[in-house]
């Protein structure tokens, strides 16, 4: 089965019938919890129904499960983010403290620049970080990383690319 050209509504709509439940449940055990399940759910429904290119289906649950866990991983990712986000938040002055909105904002954008880095070598992530969050001079990065500074230029280079390239 497909979701594009080859694939009818009525086939994903069969789909998503005969195993949404199913799927669900399987979330739910591994989360411990039903709304983060449900969301999940619908994210891995959605992920497959996005997909660009044509993916024959011969084992459903098969194929649900490997997109769902792809999307778990990436919740997890996001969850330890936020945490990471919350901790740093709290040591923040109050007369420093940005506002609500503020706060959601710098959250977005932390997660945005995780998916988009997804994939990259830690030291290219790294690198990238210090020395666009950090302010940090290629030559310290290079001290830290235990490479050349031209192998530091390399890989800002190449996180540079990914953030500005990524779909």
């Amino acid at each position: 089965m497909s979701t594009t050209d080859g694939a009818t509504s009525t086939e994903f709509h069969t789909l998503y019938v005969n195993h949404h439940g199913w799927l669900q449940g399987w979330l739910r055990r591994k989360l411990g919890c039903c709304a983060s399940a449900a969301d999940l759910t619908q994210d891995t429904f959605v992920r497959l129904l996005a997909k660009h290119e044509p993916i024959q289906i011969r084992d459903s649950r098969a194929v649900l499960v490997t997109v769902a866990r792809s999307v778990l991983s990436n919740h997890f990712r996001r969850q330890k983010l936020e945490r990471a986000y919350l901790e740093v938040l709290a040591s923040v002055p109050e007369q420093l403290m940005p506002s609500l909105e503020e706060q959601a904002i710098l959250l977005q954008t932390l997660q945005e620049l995780d998916r988009l880095m997804d994939g990259l070598e830690v030291p290219v992530r790294q690198a990238f970080l210090w020395s666009q969050l950090d302010g940090m001079a290629h030559a310290e990065i290079a001290e830290r990383l235990g490479v050349s500074v031209t192998t530091v230029k390399r890989y800002i280079i190449k996180a540079g690319v990914q953030c500005c390239f990524a779909e």
